[in-house]
């Protein structure tokens, strides 16, 4: 498909380009599309753009999964598409939107201007792999898609495209003096340096400036950070717009001998790893919470790093008025973990409440005695211990209209250190992709800030509370060395004896691993959480539950 779009704007000496940095929600066709016509209005009549571009599947918001089944869906973003092209005047738009052509279903832009839909261009590389399954939604395009404006040759590529060589570089050798290439590409450590040293490699073989408009905002497990760059034709970034929030940015390029993308005052640091991270976390909450309609956050607040961290990332994401905490101790839970929680509450200024479970867990046990009768207690009286936990904190959640919070880990969740319907109960986890050790480092960083969790909190020897004396190291191996056999196993699919091989206990190992496997159960049962590694599990980590590998 190689369509050209002819218009001419004037004899301008620079060419604007707004940046369209924004939070889509996915399946609000309607609501997209009218901040579509909101955003392009700005950018004519406030910036004085002569174009502006959006990030990927802007129309349907990304992804919109088992949405793009649905021909009654497909039909209203083929007519609010083409609504938008009568209403969007004196200004281009390019608009990332599932397109339902007769031949399949295209994963395209639009290049909309005056009244009409003038190119379209359809995703050339459609990645298969991690979160990403756009080959069970879309057909592969062929063809570049160039336009003109303002006398310029300009051409579209969408995310994935720039990860491969050919459809950027066949677009410049087409005749594009500038690549718009539009994203929805979500966070994950260190991705952003990924992308623009990706970035910079397709455009030193092309020898054309590109800008990177990316999507911003929380999507179920995903988070879209934004970090959208100006890159000129020599790799240099130019100008990059902030993270985890929404812009809408111009950059310039003069019109003379090719485009060259004119630097700006201002453009958007870079941040530290930790902050990163804690960002994701907070705007994974914010939106998820917002987004499904809850009217704040609801946790079980122990006195632990865990829920500690969990408030604080609550807070952050919706503001004190809006967050619950509630304490539950156990005749195991020690005085200080009642104090340590109430400090962390009124640091934070959030609503808490304590109720003991003692009375629950005791008529339970009386229910159960002549079931349980001539049989020693076990970990069966912990787990109902948080399973009368959990039922507090539901009932809380139903009540109020607030979203459950869990505050299990990564670590944990790997191993199964966690109770199914108990501390696992609830509809979001914050910190699923958290392994213990990140947890400890986020908890100083938050602290840097304002100091609102206690150091005794981050010190101490960390306990589920759930017997006399319990420590974490009862059961597992020190933090370090778990999370270590972990990312092994996890992230990087590295066999037992590969692992063993780095220098770790064999017999650690392998009990771990075991553990890892016999727990996949659990994990499907748990809520989704925000990804930050390069294998969260869910959408990324897709394990059987029933498997006889490893076991011989």
């Amino acid at each position: 498909m190689n369509e050209h779009a002819n218009k001419n704007m004037g004899n301008s000496e620079n060419l604007r380009v707004a940046i369209a940095q924004l939070d889509f929600l996915v399946g609000d066709v309607l609501g997209n599309a009218k901040k579509i016509l909101e955003s392009t209005n700005t950018a004519r009549d406030q910036l004085s753009a002569d174009i502006i571009v959006f990030p990927e599947l802007t129309l349907s918001g990304y992804p919109p999964e088992d949405l793009l089944f649905r021909a009654d869906f497909l039909l209203e973003v083929e007519t609010s598409l083409q609504r938008l092209a009568s209403e969007i005047q004196g200004i281009t738009a390019v608009i990332g939107f599932p397109e339902q052509s007769h031949d399949g279903l295209y994963n395209s832009a639009a290049v909309v201007e005056e009244g009409i839909v003038s190119a379209v261009y359809r995703k050339q590389s459609l990645p298969n792999y991690g979160v990403f399954d756009e080959q069970r939604y879309f057909k592969v395009g062929h063809t570049s898609c160039l336009f003109n404006l303002k006398g310029r040759t300009i051409g579209i590529t969408i995310c994935e495209d720039i990860w491969h060589s050919g459809p950027l570089e066949e677009t410049v050798k087409a005749g594009a003096e500038l690549i718009l290439n539009l994203n929805a590409s979500p966070f994950q450590i260190g991705k952003d340096l990924d992308r623009e040293a990706v970035a910079r490699a397709r455009v030193l073989m092309a020898g054309a400036p590109i800008i990177y408009t990316n999507l911003v905002g929380g999507q179920d497990e995903l988070v879209f950070d934004g970090g959208s760059f100006v890159m000129d034709a020599t790799g240099m970034i130019t100008q990059r717009l902030a993270l985890f929030s929404e812009q809408i940015t111009t950059a310039d390029f003069r019109l003379g001998n090719g485009l060259q993308p004119l630097a700006p005052s201002r453009s958007g640091s870079k941040t530290t790893e930790l902050q990163s991270i804690y960002s994701a976390l907070v705007m994974g909450v914010r939106d998820y919470t917002r987004k499904n309609g809850f009217q704040g956050a609801v946790l079980g607040l122990s006195g632990g790093i865990d829920s500690a961290l969990t408030l604080a990332l609550a807070v952050d994401a919706l503001g004190p008025e809006s967050v619950e905490a509630v304490l539950m101790p156990s005749c195991y839970t020690a005085e200080m973990s009642n104090e340590d929680a109430i400090l962390e509450a009124d640091a934070l200024g959030c609503l808490y409440h304590i109720i003991p479970i003692e009375p629950a867990f005791n008529t339970f046990v009386d229910m159960l005695s002549e079931s349980f009768r001539g049989l020693p207690q076990d970990t069966t009286e912990e787990n109902l211990q948080a399973r009368c936990r959990g039922i507090i904190l539901m009932a809380i959640s139903n009540k109020k209209g607030k979203i459950l919070l869990t505050t299990g880990n990564k670590s944990e969740m790997s191993v199964g250190y966690a109770t199914l319907y108990g501390d696992m109960a609830g509809g979001f986890a914050p910190l699923k992709d958290v392994p213990k050790m990140l947890v400890y480092q986020l908890s100083e960083y938050r602290n840097s800030i304002t100091p609102v969790i206690p150091k005794r909190v981050i010190e101490r020897p960390p306990s589920a509370e759930l017997r006399p004396d319990q420590k974490d190291q009862d059961s597992l191996p020190p933090y370090p060395v778990l999370d270590a056999i972990l990312e092994r196993y996890i992230e990087y699919d590295q066999s037992i004896a590969e692992i063993i091989a780095a220098g770790i206990p064999e017999t650690e190992v392998r009990r771990i691993v075991k553990m890892v496997d016999r727990n996949e159960y659990k994990r499907r049962q748990s809520p989704p959480g925000v990804k930050i590694s390069r294998r969260a599990f869910g959408r990324d980590r897709r394990y059987p539950m029933t498997s006889g590998f490893g076991k011989s």
